[in-house]
């Protein structure tokens, strides 16, 4: 084991795990953050986005997570390829379990982000990675000119349904709720489309095929009818869940597994501090995850000092 003892550590190089780098080290502080995916999070996995400052014509999700890991290496930020496993606290050090190793550090931010919520129906674990799909980036150009169907109307399901109408023949919408919940500049976007369709207060029953996804059913919530939809693809965004399995049990979350924090980012753990989507709150953006991000950084510089 290395003695070393990092001032600052954080869990997860997503937007808020990358500003909090920043903001700790341009603190003086030794920080080392513990990634197991790529730098940048899900937001990787988003072709575009529009609403982030400082890019007039938007900028795609694995730029702007590129642009974030340099600028936080560029302040000596250390950035580490692993899973935490397990975190215990001894004498005031927290020591976190990775793999084969174990991190020494004297704060944490836990910045682990979240994952794409799953349907549950039949069909959706059968056809992952043969139709059924939680990232356009990814699996949008295997779908060149045929039909698919976006589950979720939300603005990330609308933004990537933007990117998945380059390839697809076309795209039906499906909503749970009895309206579009999306930005209004986002809906205003498909209005005029012809090959987008939009069902609302629907939910999908069942994806059905043989070897690949060939039809999706779905009911109407209001009346009970049900009806086939022959697509090749469905994507899938009905919301997310937090990554936050390793601190379960350690920190106060939600019913959900939301960690739920002080206006200071602060845990129920002294010393331990979370930003992000992994924090209990209503809104989830990038802007918002690197708002928190620095100020849970500061808060842990302040806790040192103290």
């Amino acid at each position: 084991m290395n003695n070393r003892i990092y001032d600052l550590l954080v869990v997860g190089a997503g937007p808020a795990g990358l500003t909090a780098g920043i903001y700790g080290a341009r603190s003086g502080l030794d920080t080392v953050l513990i990634e197991k995916g790529i730098p940048g999070g899900i937001m990787t996995t988003t072709d575009l986005v529009e609403n982030y400052p400082g890019f007039p014509e938007g900028i795609t999700g694995s730029q702007l997570g590129d642009l974030m890991k340099k600028q936080c290496q560029r302040f000596g930020v250390e950035i580490k390829n692993g899973e935490v496993k397990g975190i215990k606290k001894e004498n005031g050090i927290f020591y976190i379990h990775l793999d084969n190793t174990e991190v020494l550090a004297q704060t944490m931010i836990i910045a682990t982000g979240s994952s794409p919520r799953r349907l549950n129906v039949p069909g959706e674990e059968k056809f992952l990675g043969r139709g059924v799909s939680y990232c356009a980036t990814c699996d949008g150009p295997l779908f060149k000119n045929q039909d698919i169907a976006i589950i979720g109307c939300g603005n990330s399901g609308l933004q990537e349904g933007r990117f998945l109408l380059k390839f697809v023949r076309s795209i039906t919408f499906v909503e749970f709720l009895p309206r579009v919940t999306a930005d209004k500049i986002l809906y205003d976007y498909f209005v005029d489309k012809e090959n987008v369709k939009f069902l609302l207060g629907s939910e999908v029953v069942s994806i059905d095929g043989e070897t690949r996804v060939e039809s999706i059913k779905i009911k109407n919530r209001k009346t009970g009818e049900e009806m086939q939809i022959k697509v090749s693809g469905l994507f899938i965004y009905v919301g997310l869940i937090p990554n936050s399995e390793f601190i379960k049990g350690i920190l106060k979350t939600d019913e959900n597994g939301f960690i739920i924090t002080s206006e200071n980012y602060e845990t129920s753990i002294p010393g331990i501090f979370a930003a992000g989507d992994v924090r209990a709150k209503k809104i989830r953006q990038v802007v918002v995850a690197c708002s928190e991000g620095a100020q849970a950084a500061i808060s842990a510089y302040h806790y040192l000092e103290r």
